[in-house]
């Protein structure tokens, strides 16, 4: 039988560039537990099927599919057959609300809901690989291109049939929807948290870059994501510190100090909040997976890091 390959998050991967656009393209890695990550993910199943554990939910995803979800809320890849191939992309926050979508769907999807597109077409399938070579490409002009396009893509969803995973009568504490204007602000917010989220900064210094008010920031932040703009921060930082925990990269102090933590106290309890377990924990479960990975390669599992999709 092939051998199978499983996730396992570096220094590289995902979750240490939550401000980066990055798009992906190859054969799925199971993931051994659920992870997080701040942006919001794109996901084309080219062949096969996969298998999603959510936030409360299961979904099963073929050839043809096309999903959007929120990655800041825990979700495990725990199956796919043998020939699954998928593409997409990760979008941080700013480019997400870029994106001229159906007014229900920016919130539902903060809200933990997935976005569910299944009559795509098969041009899909030759744009998603092409995106991916042009942004790999290091040609800028090519990959902004690739962005680009890949934007318009998404927001070709109001014109088609898409379902949105629950459904409402299954989902608790929606977010509320925002007018345009408001989510200009948003994303104003977002490209100021972007450039700083490693540093020290407050809802105060947020709300002053987008020369907003305090309060009212950081109502209308909750407004369209859900999220507070100090919770929205944490998991910048995070999503930051999770590859470096992982990767073995600096003690648990050094970490929670160079992933914009003002304390090691404030790093342990937003972690243990989004994780489930302390940041030492978390490092040796990974180093514990890598362990066991490497004694079980010589037989039947493939296990190797993942790279930047």
């Amino acid at each position: 039988m092939p051998e199978r390959s499983y996730y396992q998050p570096t220094a590289n991967s995902v979750e240490n560039l939550p401000t980066v656009l990055q798009t992906f393209h190859n054969t799925p890695r199971i993931m051994l537990s659920a992870h997080w990550h701040a942006q919001v993910e794109v996901n084309f199943i080219v062949q096969g099927w996969v298998h999603y554990r959510m936030a409360g939910y299961e979904l099963r995803l073929a050839g043809g599919d096309m999903v959007l979800f929120w990655g800041g809320l825990p979700h495990q890849m725990d199956d796919a057959s043998e020939d699954a191939v998928y593409a997409g992309a990760h979008l941080p926050l700013v480019h997400f609300f870029r994106l001229r979508l159906p007014e229900e769907v920016p919130a539902r999807l903060m809200a933990g809901a997935t976005l569910l597109i299944r009559e795509t077409d098969e041009a899909d399938s030759a744009n998603f690989a092409r995106w991916n070579t042009y942004t790999r490409s290091g040609d800028m002009v090519r990959a902004q291109h690739a962005v680009s396009e890949l934007l318009l893509r998404l927001e070709r969803v109001r014109f088609e049939p898409y379902a949105l995973v629950p459904g409402l009568d299954s989902q608790a504490g929606q977010a509320g929807v925002a007018d345009p204007q408001a989510q200009r602000h948003v994303r104003n917010l977002c490209d100021f948290i972007a450039d700083n989220f490693l540093d020290d900064i407050d809802s105060a210094d947020i709300a002053a870059a987008a020369d907003l008010h305090p309060k009212y920031a950081m109502s209308l932040f909750k407004k369209c994501t859900g999220m507070t703009l100090n919770d929205y921060v944490s998991l910048l930082r995070l999503s930051y510190a999770q590859a470096r925990l992982i990767s073995g990269d600096g003690n648990i102090l050094r970490v929670a100090m160079e992933s914009g933590f003002g304390s090691l106290s404030g790093f342990n309890k937003s972690f243990r909040k989004i994780a489930g377990m302390s940041p030492s924990d978390f490092r040796r479960s990974g180093q514990g997976e890598r362990s066991e990975s490497t004694r079980t390669r010589r037989s039947t599992i493939r296990v190797e890091p993942e790279t930047a999709p």
